[in-house]
C-alpha cells in the first residue's frame, strides 16, 4: 500500500472502519439466512481488513481525482479573472510576506534558542529598582565579586558563567598601523562545556584558564570569524594577537553556528574573565557582566532565585557601607533593588531589550493589515460568489455535496494563498535583513542570523493554511450552502450577502484606524526627539576618539591638539573624556555649603580650555577654564545645574562639594563658568541633567598631574563636510606623538542622529504600513460601491425613471457603505486608546488625545473613502433609465 493511502486511513479510521464492518456483517447475516455455514460464509467473504484497506484505497483515488479536477477549474477560474486575481494575491502577497518579515525578525531575536545543549535551562540574573528619573527598570550587570559570591551560594542547584558585555575592540595581528576592530566577550573558562559545545579546531578554554588574573593570556574565535578572517585555515592554531597591551594566542575554534550569548552581535573572541583589569575584577561597584545561570537537571527557578536574593542583600548591605554621603532617598532606592532570575533561552542583549516591544506592535500591527487583506479578498470572493450562484445550483442539483463545495472554493483559496506566499517568501527574504540593517549606524550594524529553515517554513505553511481559513472559509461555506431552487429563480436575498459584505468593510476601517492611529504615533514620536534642542552646535565637528597604551601625561595631548590646529581646514580644535551623546557617563551628587548630599543626579564631563567655544555652547557668566587649571577645584556649571541648587541664580564664584569616589572624602570646587544647557546624555527623552565641567588635566591627592591612557580631540572645521578630513587627521596624531592611535571617527551629526535611529525606524516601518492599510482600505472600499451599483443597477434605474435625483442616487449607493466607514472608525478609536496604554512607553511626549493624532488616521480614511467612492458613485448617477426598463 503506497504511503498516500496509509496517511489517509489514519486520518479517516473509526467512521469508514464502522461502515465497512456493518456492510460486511450484513452480508454475513444474509448468507447465514440462505443456510449456508458461518465458517464458510466468513471465509467466502475473506478478511475484513483487507476489505477495509481496499475500500480506503478507492476512497483515496476518487477523493485525488476531485482535488485534480478542483485544481484545474480553480487555476481556470483564476485565469478568467486575471484582474481581481491579480489584485487579491498582490494584496495577500505584501501582507504575507510583511508577516513572514516579522516573525523572521522577532525569531531571530527574541525566539530562536541559543545552539547550545538544553537552553530551556539558561536563565539570567537582572535587577529591578527605581532608574535616575525614579522610574522602574531593569538591569543586568553584576560585578564579578558578587558573581563568586553567588556562584558559590547555588553551586549545588545551578551552575553560573559569567560572560562579559560584547566589546568591540582594537585588535592587531602585526603593527599598531594594522589594527582591526572585532567583537570579543570575557567568559567564564567553564562556559564551553557547561553549554555542551565542541571545538571545531583545537581546543575551548576551561576552568583552568580561569583561576587566576592574568595567567592564560589564551582565546577561543567562532566558526564565523575564523571562516570570514583566516578561510578555515587550521594553522590559525598559535596565531598571536594583541588589544591593547594584553597579548593573546588562539587556541581553538568553537564549533559552527556559536556566535556568543549577545543576540544581535556575532562575537568573534572569547577570552578568559581572569584577563580582565583586576582592579576591575577587584570592584564590587565595577558592573560589567551578565551572570548566566544554568539549572542543573530538574531544578526549579524559584528556590535559585530565592538564595540568589538572600547573597545579593548581603551583598548590598556591604556596598553600603562605602557610599559616604549618599542622600537617603537613594539609599533606600538602593535597598529596594530587587533580584530576579529571567529565562534567557534565546541569549540576552540590549537590542533585546530596545526592540522587544516595538517588534511585538510592530507584529500587531503586521495582523492588522494581514486581516484586512483577508478580508478584501473574502469580500472579493462574496461577491463572485453571487455570479456563480446558479453553477453552485446546478452542481447541487445533479449531486454535489455541500463539502464537495467546501472543496471546491477552498481550493481556489489555496491556490490564491500559495501563490500569494510565495511572492511573499521573496518579499520577507530581502525585507528581514535589509530592516536588521537599519537598526544600528552603519559603521557598528546590528548581526542577526536569519536562517530560512524549519522555522520559517514551518511558519509559512502554517501562515498559508490560516490565510485560506480566513478568507477561504466563510465563502466556502455561504456557496455550499445554495438552495438550488433558490438560485435557479434568481438567487438568494441579496440584503444578507450585502449584510456580510457591509460587515467586512466595518473591519476593515477598524483594522485600518488602529494601524493608521499606531503609525501616527510613531511618526509624531520621531519627529519630536529628532527635533529636540542640544544646546551645542554638531555641524562640522568630528571627534576623533584617542587611545593610548600607556597613558600619557596632559602636555603630551596638548601636544597633539597643538598640531591638529595647524592642519589645513580645521578651524579648531579641543579635548573632552568623550563625544557628547556618545551613551558614556560619569554622575555624583553635588553637596552645598556643606549640607548633605542633594538626592539629584549630576553628570560630570572632563573638557580642556576651548571646548565650550567649539561646541557653540553660550557662556552666560564667568569664563573658561585657563591652561593651568585642574580638576579639582575648577568647575563650569550649566543652566540646569543652576536652577537645581541655586534657585536659577548666578553660581559664578559659589562653591560646592561631591565626595570621591575613591578616596570616599568631599572634594570641593569652585564655579569659575555659567554655561546654557547642552545636552551629554544619549537619551532624548529625559530632560538634560545638571551638569558639572572640570578640566581635562586631573590631579590626585598628592596634587601631581594624572595621565591618561584615552580622551577625544574635538575638531571644529571649516568644510561642510568634516569626514573630508577624517584620513589626514587620523594619520596626523600618531605623526605628533606615535603612543597616540585614533581609535574611532565619528561626526558629532552622525551621533546626534543615531539616537532616533530605533524611532525612525519604527516611524518608517509604520508608515509603510500605513500606507498599504490605507491602499487595502481603499481597494476594498471601492470593490463594495462599485458591487452595490452593479446589483442595484435595475432598483437605480427605475427610481431615476420615476423622477429620483442625483443626490438620493448617491446617498441609495454610499449611505450603508460609509455608515461602516464610520463605526469601524469609531471602533478602531475605541481599540486604539484602550491599547495605547500598552505601548505608551514607547513614544515620547505624544498624547493619544492629541487632535493630530485622532485627525491623522480620521481625515485619511474620509479622504480614501471618498477617492473610492467616486467612480462607482459617477457610474450610478450615469445609468440609463430607459435602457434598465427594457432589460427589465
Amino acid at each position: 500500500m503506497s504511503l498516500g493511502s496509509r496517511l489517509v486511513n489514519v486520518l479517516r479510521g473509526a467512521r469508514l472502519n464502522r461502515e465497512i464492518d456493518e456492510e460486511l456483517e450484513a452480508h454475513l447475516v444474509e448468507a447465514i439466512a440462505e443456510g449456508r455455514d458461518p465458517v464458510e460464509a466468513r471465509k467466502a467473504l475473506g478478511s475484513a481488513l483487507r476489505h477495509r484497506e481496499r475500500s480506503r484505497d478507492v476512497r483515496l483515488v476518487s477523493w485525488l481525482e476531485s482535488l485534480r479536477a478542483d485544481t484545474v477549474y480553480g487555476w481556470r477560474q483564476l485565469k478568467n479573472n486575471k484582474v481581481a486575481s491579480a489584485a487579491a494575491i498582490l494584496s495577500l502577497a505584501l501582507a504575507m510576506g510583511a508577516s513572514t518579515s516579522a516573525f523572521r525578525l522577532m525569531d531571530g531575536l527574541l525566539l530562536r534558542p541559543l545552539p547550545v545543549a538544553e537552553p530551556e535551562r539558561i536563565h539570567v540574573v537582572a535587577f529591578e529598582g527605581a532608574g535616575a528619573d525614579g522610574k522602574l527598570m531593569t538591569y543586568d550587570s553584576s560585578s564579578y565579586p558578587m558573581f563568586l559570591q553567588m556562584r558559590s551560594a547555588v553551586k549545588e542547584q545551578a551552575e553560573l558563567i559569567a560572560v562579559s558585555y560584547e566589546d568591540r575592540v582594537d585588535l592587531t595581528y602585526g603593527s599598531d598601523q594594522e589594527m582591526e576592530k572585532e567583537y570579543l566577550q570575557y567568559v567564564s573558562g567553564w562556559m564551553f562545556s557547561s553549554f555542551g559545545l565542541h571545538p571545531a579546531l583545537g581546543r575551548l578554554l576551561s576552568e583552568s584558564d580561569d583561576l587566576k588574573p592574568g595567567a592564560n593570556p589564551y582565546a577561543v574565535i567562532s566558526y564565523d570569524y575564523w571562516t570570514r578572517r583566516f578561510g578555515q585555515d587550521p594553522e590559525v592554531i598559535g596565531r598571536s594577537f594583541r588589544v591593547g597591551d594584553t597579548g593573546y594566542q588562539i587556541v581553538g575554534v568553537v564549533e559552527k553556528g556559536f556566535t556568543g550569548t549577545e543576540t544581535g552581535t556575532l562575537t568573534s573572541m572569547f577570552v578568559p574573565t581572569m584577563m580582565k583589569n583586576p582592579r576591575t575584577l577587584a570592584s564590587s561597584n565595577h558592573f560589567w557582566m551578565r551572570t548566566f545561570v544554568q539549572l542543573k537537571p530538574g531544578v526549579q527557578v524559584a528556590p535559585v532565585q530565592e538564595k540568589l536574593r538572600a547573597v545579593f542583600r548581603g551583598i548590598q548591605e556591604e556596598r553600603a557601607k562605602t557610599f559616604v554621603g549618599m542622600p537617603k532617598q537613594r539609599l533606600e532606592q538602593f535597598f529596594s533593588e530587587k533580584l530576579i532570575v529571567e529565562p534567557a533561552a534565546a541569549g540576552r542583549s540590549n537590542l533585546q531589550r530596545d526592540y522587544k516591544r516595538a517588534l511585538t506592535i510592530l507584529g500587531a500591527v503586521v495582523a492588522l493589515v494581514l486581516l484586512m487583506a483577508c478580508a478584501n479578498v473574502a469580500n472579493l470572493m462574496t461577491a463572485q460568489a453571487a455570479a456563480r450562484a446558479r453553477e453552485m445550483a446546478l452542481r447541487v442539483s445533479i449531486g454535489a455535496g455541500r463539502w464537495r463545495l467546501v472543496q471546491l472554493i477552498l481550493v481556489e483559496s489555496a491556490m490564491r494563498a500559495f501563490l500569494a506566499g510565495i511572492a511573499g517568501g521573496l518579499f520577507a527574504w530581502w525585507a528581514a535583513p535589509f530592516v536588521v540593517s537599519k537598526i544600528n549606524p552603519p559603521d557598528d550594524p546590528a548581526q542577526l542570523l536569519l536562517p530560512a529553515d524549519w522555522r520559517i517554513l514551518g511558519f509559512g505553511l502554517a501562515l498559508a493554511l490560516l490565510v485560506t481559513l480566513l478568507f477561504g472559509l466563510a465563502p466556502a461555506l455561504r456557496a455550499s450552502a445554495v438552495k438550488p431552487v433558490s438560485a435557479l429563480k434568481g438567487g438568494e436575498d441579496p440584503h444578507s450577502r450585502r449584510r456580510l459584505i457591509h460587515a467586512l468593510i466595518a473591519a476593515q476601517v477598524t483594522f485600518c484606524f488602529l494601524v493608521l492611529f499606531v503609525a501616527g504615533l510613531f511618526v509624531a514620536t520621531f519627529d519630536r526627539l529628532s527635533h529636540q534642542p542640544t544646546g551645542f552646535s554638531a555641524d562640522r565637528v568630528l571627534n576623533l576618539e584617542t587611545v593610548t597604551v600607556v597613558a600619557q601625561p596632559p602636555a603630551y595631548w596638548g601636544q597633539v591638539a597643538e598640531q591638529l590646529r595647524s592642519v589645513p581646514g580645521v578651524e579648531s580644535v579641543a579635548i573632552v573624556g568623550w563625544p557628547l551623546m556618545s551613551g558614556e557617563s560619569w554622575v555624583n551628587f553635588i553637596s552645598i555649603h556643606g549640607a548633605p548630599a542633594n538626592e539629584v543626579f549630576s553628570d560630570f564631563l572632563s573638557v580642556s580650555p576651548g571646548w565650550i567655544e567649539t561646541m557653540k555652547i553660550p557662556l552666560v557668566d564667568g569664563r573658561d577654564f585657563r591652561r593651568e587649571e585642574t580638576y579639582p577645584p575648577a568647575a563650569i556649571v550649566n543652566q540646569a545645574f543652576a536652577n537645581q541648587f541655586f534657585d536659577g541664580a548666578d553660581p559664578v564664584g559659589k562653591t560646592i562639594e561631591t565626595v570621591d569616589g575613591a578616596s570616599l572624602t568631599r572634594v570641593g570646587f569652585q564655579i569659575v563658568g555659567f554655561v546654557q544647557d547642552a545636552r551629554s546624555r544619549d537619551n532624548m527623552r529625559l530632560p538634560i541633567r545638571p551638569t558639572v565641567y572640570v578640566p581635562f588635566r586631573a590631579i590626585d591627592a598628592s596634587g601631581a598631574l594624572q595621565s591618561k591612557n584615552r580622551g577625544t580631540f574635538v575638531v571644529r572645521t571649516s568644510t561642510a563636510n568634516p569626514l573630508a578630513l577624517a584620513s589626514l587627521l587620523r594619520q596626523e596624531v600618531p605623526r605628533v606623538r606615535p603612543e597616540f592611535r585614533v581609535n574611532r571617527i565619528r561626526a558629532q551629526v552622525e551621533i546626534n542622529l543615531a539616537h532616533a535611529l530605533r524611532e525612525r525606524l519604527l516611524a518608517t516601518l509604520a508608515l509603510f504600513f500605513a500606507i498599504v492599510a490605507l491602499l487595502l482600505a481603499g481597494v476594498g472600499l471601492y470593490g463594495v460601491l462599485h458591487y452595490s451599483v452593479l446589483q442595484r443597477r435595475r432598483e437605480i434605474g427605475i427610481r431615476m425613471a420615476v423622477g429620483a435625483q442625483a443626490g438620493s442616487v448617491v446617498r441609495l449607493v454610499s449611505v450603508e457603505v460609509f455608515t461602516m466607514v464610520l463605526l469601524g472608525a469609531v471602533a478602531g478609536l475605541a481599540l486604539g486608546m484602550v491599547s495605547v496604554r500598552y505601548i505608551e512607553a514607547l513614544f515620547f511626549q505624544v498624547q493619544a488625545t492629541d487632535l493630530t493624532m485622532l485627525a491623522f488616521p480620521s481625515l485619511s480614511i474620509l479622504g480614501v473613502a471618498l477617492l473610492a467612492a467616486l467612480r462607482p458613485v459617477m457610474h450610478a448617477v450615469r445609468i440609463d433609465p430607459a435602457s434598465m426598463l427594457r432589460a427589465e
